[in-house]
């Protein structure tokens, strides 16, 4: 059980490990990487595995619906907290609802569950990266208008993949292979930037940060044991589902609230906490998953 555990959990923390290194040594400028990684690979990603022809919506829905359930039930058990903290909602939950489906969840869950977890896991970022930036956003500003969506290029290519799933439309070998290849592109690379861009944070408000880091995941998995009566998840979903629950605060939090100038620092304090504990958190939820 234990080997099982570390031969998950150690690659996605090597990778991680290995872009922090590098960037201590060398300060590298990933503002155009990460900027391709979010503009083309995942796209490219999420596109070649809902277009595929084994791919049907129906399958995830439920896990969608439980993605969502977390997501948005961990903020709600989570806002009493906001007051004795002396927090803001605006800085506190967002860490709390959206955590690191992208970086962190889709290597950690094509590892655990092998690579028919594929579009489960693109099924689970999808929904929390569409929550993230209509429900995140209108948080973090009441004017955000959604139309801006159609401009997110996951956004469009959840949509492209869609539409060639529904209508069961055959992508030719000659493209469907290089956008594959691009798309595999995004998952190590993602944990590699992760790594880099942790070191751009601090623990400036250590206490915020270790309260944030322990309510995310319990406040996640809790979520998780409330809805799953009512959904069907089946085969593996229900791992996938905890183990999801379990993850720390996406790094995206940290960049929306630099970009909102809402307590950044703050929720810098969350973010890098909560990845710390991930080291605890994540292996525990596979032994609950797998075991």
């Amino acid at each position: 059980m234990f080997l099982t555990i570390a031969n998950i959990v150690l690659p996605v923390f090597l990778i991680v490990s290995t872009g922090a290194v590098y960037a201590r040594w060398f300060k590298p400028d990933l503002a155009w990487i990460n900027k391709l990684n979010m503009d083309v690979f995942i796209p490219a990603l999420i596109f070649s595995v809902l277009s595929s022809s084994d791919f049907q919506l129906v399958n995830y829905l439920h896990l969608a619906l439980g993605a969502a359930a977390v997501a948005l039930g961990s903020g709600l058990l989570l806002w009493p907290l906001v007051k004795p903290l002396h927090v803001e909602a605006r800085t506190f939950l967002p860490p709390m609802m959206f955590n690191n489906t992208g970086n962190m969840g889709i290597p950690l869950l094509v590892l655990a569950f092998g690579e028919s977890a594929l579009p489960a896991a693109v099924t689970v970022f999808i929904t929390v990266t569409l929550l993230h930036f209509t429900l995140g956003l209108y948080i973090l500003d009441r004017s955000t208008r959604f139309s801006s969506l159609l401009r997110v290029p996951i956004v469009l290519a959840t949509l492209a993949g869609l539409v060639f799933s529904h209508f069961e439309l055959i992508m030719p070998g000659s493209l469907a292979l290089p956008i594959e290849m691009l798309g595999q592109i995004s998952i190590p690379l993602m944990l590699f930037a992760l790594g880099v861009r942790l070191l751009d944070v601090d623990l400036s408000d250590m206490k915020l940060g270790v309260i944030g880091a322990i309510a995310c995941p319990v406040s996640g998995v809790l979520m998780a044991y409330l809805v799953a009566p009512f959904l069907t998840l089946p085969g593996d979903q229900w791992g996938i589902l905890l183990v999801f629950a379990a993850l720390p605060p996406a790094v995206l939090n940290f960049m929306l609230a630099e970009k909102y100038q809402q307590e950044p620092q703050r929720v810098a304090s969350i973010v890098l906490a909560g990845n710390f504990a991930s080291l605890a958190f994540i292996p525990a939820a596979l032994w609950l998953a797998l075991f």
